[in-house]
């Protein structure tokens, strides 16, 4: 079967509706009838060219600036009366309506026309949906909760331990969920996953360290957060001294970018002195290391497949699932971003904590 060939348009409304994050890929895949690949690509495409559109070299003087700039405005006020307008013709009408209003065979208007009138994407209107593999999001789910209970369950253990639960897998596709879920075991085993293509090696700085404040040692991880429409990604950022949660964020792709947000908004409450994370491609990776480098901020780096290097925000995970994710169900990504945020509220300023003298982390950690 011939593949289908999308145009840029189509791409970018795609990748903006990703970038928003209220939708999975899954979700947005079975919208438009695209593989959900093709839309993390999509994303990561867009948001890497993104600040070369503001920063653009094409004015060579003042003149040219102006006009540039002057036609940038029209272009943009003329695509909003346009956008207005299509909204307004689509007002209120399902996917499944819209569908039902293209004519394939209308001889004045063409079928692309009659979908940019609908506001509906000419592939969902090509494809059937594609549904989200529910086994899939089932074993995914399992495994997480599996591993929570137990980070030490590498490939091999966790296709035994879902052996022993009744589910037929094998190793092979036990390897790819975890890698999709972003999560690896505790001892050296063989990669399953990516490390940034040529990234900067950074010691294990722990190792002995007294911490004895707040803002010597920062921590970041991401973990997978399970929805009925797909998954999401959580990153978090935790001061190690008072278990404060700084900052948190929740993507439906697991890129750098949202963990250079959560890192942004960690920053405007202090500056450590020490940053600490595993090896994945996020926090490895040019754009994260260097920002942490140029507020002159120690890297430090977990040893490979070593989970206890960053002990305390894996025990946040462990939290947050079984007092928060594994008690709820999430509907929509909004319904996740509301219910951890009040989580996240509680965990700082009501959890008490057995290890802070059953204080809150909140006032451990401005109270110093």
């Amino acid at each position: 079967m011939q593949r289908k060939q999308h145009n840029a348009e189509f791409k970018a409304k795609v990748a903006l509706e990703a970038i928003k994050g209220l939708k999975t890929v899954n979700e947005l895949a079975s919208e438009y009838g695209v593989h959900p690949t093709q839309i993390h690509q999509w994303k990561k495409q867009l948001l890497e060219e993104l600040p070369g559109i503001f920063s653009s070299r094409r004015a060579q003087n003042q003149k040219e600036q102006e006009e540039l700039t002057a036609s940038l405005y029209q272009q943009i006020g003329q695509l909003k009366v346009e956008l207005d307008w299509l909204k307004k013709k689509s007002l209120g009408l399902s996917l499944a309506h819209k569908r039902l209003l293209v004519e394939p065979n209308h001889r004045q208007i063409s079928l692309s026309r009659q979908c940019e009138l609908l506001d509906l994407a000419r592939s969902s209107w090509y494809y059937k949906p594609i549904e989200v593999d529910p086994y899939e999001l089932y074993l995914m789910n399992l495994i997480d909760q599996q591993y929570t209970a137990t980070p030490f369950y590498g490939i091999r253990r966790m296709t035994a331990w879902l052996r022993t639960q009744g589910e037929v897998v094998n190793h092979k596709r036990v390897a790819r969920l975890m890698r999709q879920m972003g999560i690896e075991a505790i001892y050296p085993r063989p990669k399953t996953s990516k490390t940034a293509e040529h990234p900067r090696r950074y010691p294990y700085l722990l190792k002995g360290l007294v911490i004895d404040a707040p803002n010597v040692v920062w921590s970041t991880d991401i973990t997978y957060i399970r929805l009925p429409g797909g998954f999401v990604y959580l990153v978090a950022i935790i001061d190690w001294f008072s278990r404060y949660v700084l900052s948190w964020q929740l993507s439906n792709t697991m890129d750098v970018h949202f963990c250079l947000v959560a890192l942004e908004q960690a920053l405007q409450l202090g500056q450590p002195q020490i940053f600490n994370s595993d090896q994945g491609s996020q926090f490895t990776s040019e754009a994260f290391t260097s920002y942490l480098e140029n507020r002159e901020i120690a890297i430090s780096q977990d040893g490979r497949g070593r989970v206890f290097d960053n002990i305390f925000i894996e025990r946040l995970w462990r939290s947050v699932k079984y007092e928060e994710v594994y008690l709820k169900e999430y509907r929509t990504v909004s319904v996740a971003i509301q219910s951890l945020g009040q989580y996240f509220e509680f965990y700082n300023h009501q959890r008490l904590h057995q290890a802070l003298n059953y204080q809150v982390p909140a006032v451990v950690h401005f109270s110093r």
